[in-house]
């Protein structure tokens, strides 16, 4: 890697933000936060062949789906983006070419949510490794925490769960154009930026980024809002494509493989129209998945039910036999 190039090539002509007092090309980023507003920072790691593998994904993919992910954490924060940092260590076979193609990709979906590149850093390394670090800005009292969800509230989750584990699987069985919409949800997945755009009427949101499968972060609200959650089987949004797949495949999928990048979450049962118009109105699929239960149990917990049977729905799916509760 050429450092001072590859800087060279991906600096911006200009900053998006009048908040950027100065980006790259110095020892540090200089930003004059907007008045009124807190910084939400979320960061992640993605390593060649254990979260990507460029025997199926371009470098323009890469960049795309690794800044994705990131900005998936600021939608689950109810945040608008606004900056990125870039971090890469790269083998010597991949060269400044290969890697201006990465940025690019992460500049394709940085520049439809008018973020700016602010800095980061290089080195060599045994392989190719991205940290990606993103900054988005929220008013005080609009921030989407998993610990706000309280009994009695509605739990929902946007688009369709599995298709992105389902892609991965599809591209591992030999690629066929026919398949390509899931390959692409896989590979460059969708942030819900925009859910939380259309929703800032609305006063209390809890949210969870659906990144290591439903029934995870699903537990992840519980323990953080001391409820607990029962959702139906019945109800969870799965593509028509994937209705038929062998059912224990399709539970897996559905409910722990993850990196969907969708929004689990819940709502007051009044606001939940208004969630639902909005929605509606943006081209926004959302679906009402269960409940909060009326009450807090000592120990929370998430349940799921199937064929009038209710079980305890753990961090990595079904827990097997029925459950006599708490």
């Amino acid at each position: 890697m050429d450092e001072f190039s590859f800087i060279r090539a991906i600096q911006p002509k200009y900053y998006k933000h009048s908040s950027v007092i100065k980006g790259i090309g110095d020892d540090g980023a200089v930003i004059q936060p907007s008045s009124g507003t807190q910084l939400v920072i979320a960061t992640d790691t993605m390593v060649e062949n254990v979260h990507f593998s460029l025997e199926y994904m371009t470098f323009e993919d890469v960049g795309f789906r690794v800044l994705a992910a990131n900005l998936s954490d600021l939608a689950a924060m109810g945040s608008q983006p606004v900056y990125y940092l870039v971090n890469v260590s790269s083998p010597h076979s991949i060269s400044n070419d290969e890697l201006i193609r990465m940025m690019n990709g992460m500049k394709e979906l940085a520049d439809h949510y008018h973020m700016d590149l602010i800095g980061g850093d290089t080195t060599s390394g045994q392989e190719l490794v991205i940290t990606v670090t993103v900054f988005g800005e929220v008013q005080p009292n609009k921030k989407r925490l998993r610990s706000t969800a309280q009994p009695n509230d509605i739990v929902f989750v946007t688009g369709y769960l599995g298709e992105s584990g389902y892609g991965y699987q599809l591209i591992q069985d030999g690629y066929d154009e026919s398949n390509r919409y899931f390959h692409q949800r896989h590979k460059r997945p969708e942030p819900r930026i925009d859910f939380v755009e259309v929703n800032q009427s609305i006063q209390r949101l809890c949210l969870n980024d659906v990144s290591d499968g439903i029934s995870s972060e699903l537990n992840e609200i519980v323990q953080a809002s001391g409820v607990s959650i029962l959702i139906n089987w019945d109800r969870l949004p799965i593509h028509p494509s994937m209705i038929e797949l062998e059912h224990k495949r399709l539970e897996k999928l559905v409910l722990s493989t993850g990196e969907d990048f969708e929004l689990v979450g819940t709502c007051s049962r009044s606001d939940w129209e208004h969630v639902q118009t909005n929605c509606k109105n943006n081209g926004i699929n959302v679906t009402k998945i269960g409940e909060v239960l009326p009450y807090k149990h000592q120990k929370p917990t998430v349940y799921i039910e199937k064929n009038h049977v209710k079980k305890r729905l753990n961090q990595s799916g079904y827990q097997h036999g029925n459950d006599k509760g708490d």
